[in-house]
């Protein structure tokens, strides 16, 4: 498994679920029962920009995350690609 960059395009895996929520959001992966806990609204709005971006960077700074805080939000993509909610792009299955 590649570990997330900013500089790459990234996408929900095909069989992830998104249910907004006040405090962020769920994610549910249906092929391996997985359920995950969104508790940052700017983590979402990156989550949802992903698709439509060319580089996660982009995603991050269409959300609004700031030059600063793109270290964290490289973290959370990378727990989020570990539990195979997000996939690169050119790999998807």
């Amino acid at each position: 498994m590649t570990a997330p960059h900013l500089d790459r395009a990234w996408d929900l895996h095909p069989q992830v679920s998104v249910r907004p929520e006040p405090f962020g959001a769920l994610l549910y992966h249906f092929g391996t029962r997985k359920l995950t806990f969104l508790k940052d609204r700017m983590l979402l709005a990156v989550v949802q920009a992903l698709a439509a971006a060319p580089t996660a960077r982009a995603a991050c700074a269409a959300a609004g995350v700031d030059d600063k805080d793109m270290p964290r939000y490289e973290k959370a993509l990378a727990a989020l690609h570990r539990s195979s909610m997000v996939v690169e792009r050119n790999r998807l299955p």
